[in-house]
């Protein structure tokens, strides 16, 4: 069949390629020794079929009289090579030679890039493998094959195609190993940014799990703290105990400010009836003399003046009203005979000048003859005290406050405190306590408190004798003459009326001992004009016994 393709033994066969493609350029065939037939492949007709498969022309042998082929004038291409192997992307190419096989064809017709000519890939490695020499036909070769299956038979090795193409489109033919070179540095920059990010994260997890195990051992977790406690209770305390009776004394007890032209001083009282008299010491308003003023505060806070009902320096007490003031709790008295020793008592007071300061105790003794004061010199302003000792404590300051028993009843007015040196402080004040408080007793207070309202002043029980002070036996004993020069037993007195004489040595009153004249003022004042006490006394070495009625002297 003549397909206008040249002929005769002379003749090559060539396979023109598609519109766009640069014209291959045949490679020479070398001449046959004498006598050899040198066969060519057949060419490949222009036409497709409708798979898009090229359809292969009959095989001819070139006549077997000639010995050789003469080959022709190789033709000119019809433009000068690309010197850069530009891909065959517009214009035709530089002129090549027809592989011996097609390269497989990408799909929808998308041409293959040439070879790159004489390029090497990266890191040195080749490019495309280059085409490979003609190979001489065999005449016993199998009939050709549709494009696809000759790439099948004629695949180069795996290791000729691990190489990345920029400009291939085409899949990987059937049982070709993908191309991975252009993933491999993606995947690489992926895996270091995991890397990356896992120590990231590591260190981030290291210094937030740092900081998270300071913050607890610092704060004990991560919520507040909150430490148990017990309900608030609203129920109150039992009446007999210190909490329960310093509830029901307290609005009671007042703090003195007294303030007079040459001194000033602190000091405490209690309220005796709802008409605003309030009892406390004589030395606490001592500092006011006849001008100066006093101050009374309650324990609410409220402050009111106070003005001076009367006082006695020989009891040691003295009573202060206030005026216009409203709810008024007079403080119950108790009676200081029925005090037993060891019995619980709570001392209220502003010792130091701070108001309504609780402290407790007992009573450690009773009957207990304390003097008192004798600054003046004279002796005039000397108290004599038969007192309850107490060892609640007792400081400057608690001087005129109650001292309560178990059912917050006043059985005795603080007023003395026994200290451990001279009784006086490192800066010139008076030292502190050591567990030895007196109290006047209520029943004494009582009376005397009672007087100086009614009257403005006291009475004192009396016997009509002079006593020596500087006698150093045992006992009281009466002088041979009175200070003023005159009888030591005044005449018509509650003594001369018993019989007493001077020199006798009186021992016991109401059978109680007593070892001073201190101790027998203390005793008989101790109680009330008119009543009677029986003396015990010695007299030329024989004791006797003789009543006496006491009479009675006015106060200072």
């Amino acid at each position: 069949m003549d397909d206008g393709k040249p002929t005769g033994p002379e003749a090559k066969w060539w396979s023109r390629p598609p519109a766009g493609r640069a014209t291959p350029q045949e490679p020479e065939v070398p001449s046959a020794p004498s006598g050899e037939v040198t066969a060519q492949l057949p060419p490949v007709a222009d036409e497709t079929s409708g798979s898009g498969e090229h359809t292969p022309g009959p095989a001819l042998a070139a006549p077997a009289d000639q010995a050789s082929v003469v080959p022709r004038e190789r033709p000119r291409p019809l433009h000068e090579p690309d010197e850069y192997s530009t891909p065959p992307y517009g214009g035709p190419g530089p002129w090549a030679p027809a592989p011996p096989v097609q390269l497989p064809t990408p799909a929808h017709g998308t041409p293959l890039p040439p070879p790159y000519a004489g390029q090497q890939g990266p890191q040195g490695s080749q490019g495309y493998p280059p085409p490979a020499p003609p190979q001489p036909h065999q005449p016993q070769a199998q009939p050709h094959q549709p494009q696809h299956q000759q790439t099948q038979h004629q695949q180069p090795q795996p290791s000729q195609w691990v190489q990345y193409d920029p400009w291939s489109t085409a899949a990987p033919a059937p049982g070709q190993q993908p191309l991975t070179h252009h993933g491999e540095p993606r995947r690489t920059k992926r895996r270091r940014a995991g890397v990356a990010g896992t120590v990231l994260l590591a260190f981030a997890g290291c210094v937030l799990g740092g900081a998270v195990g300071a913050y607890i051992e610092r704060n004990g977790g991560f919520t507040s703290v909150e430490l148990p406690q017990t309900d608030r209770e609203s129920g109150g305390r039992a009446p007999d105990s210190v909490a329960g009776i310093a509830a029901s004394a307290l609005p009671s007890v007042v703090t003195l400010h007294v303030s007079g032209s040459d001194e000033q001083g602190t000091g405490t009282g209690f309220v005796l009836d709802r008409q605003g008299h309030i009892l406390t010491n004589n030395h606490v308003v001592q500092p006011a003399g006849s001008s100066g003023e006093i101050s009374v505060t309650f324990s609410g806070g409220q402050t009111a003046k106070a003005e001076l009902v009367g006082k006695d320096s020989g009891y040691d007490l003295a009573v202060v009203k206030v005026t216009g003031v409203s709810g008024l709790k007079p403080l119950p008295l108790g009676n200081s005979d029925n005090v037993r020793v060891g019995d619980p008592v709570v001392a209220i007071g502003a010792p130091f000048d701070l108001s309504n300061t609780v402290t407790s105790g007992i009573i450690s003794a009773k009957e207990r003859p304390i003097t008192a004061g004798g600054e003046s010199g004279d002796g005039s302003d000397v108290s004599y005290v038969d007192a309850l000792q107490t060892d609640a404590p007792i400081n400057p300051g608690n001087s005129g406050g109650p001292l309560v028993d178990t059912q917050a009843r006043v059985i005795g007015i603080n007023s003395a405190i026994r200290a451990a040196d001279s009784g006086a402080g490192p800066d010139g004040g008076q030292s502190g306590s050591i567990g030895l408080g007196f109290a006047i007793p209520i029943n004494q207070g009582k009376r005397v408190a009672e007087e100086l309202i009614n009257t403005g002043k006291a009475t004192h029980p009396v016997i009509g004798v002079s006593l020596d002070m500087e006698y150093a036996g045992d006992g009281a004993r009466v002088g041979t003459k009175a200070a003023d020069g005159g009888p030591a037993v005044t005449s018509g007195g509650p003594g001369a009326k018993a019989g007493i004489e001077a020199g006798d040595v009186i021992t016991e009153v109401d059978g109680r001992r007593v070892h001073s004249g201190e101790e027998l003022i203390v005793k008989i004042r101790a109680h009330r004009p008119g009543d009677r006490l029986e003396l015990t006394l010695l007299r030329g070495g024989r004791e006797r016994t003789l009543a006496v009625v006491l009479g009675s002297a006015d106060g200072t």
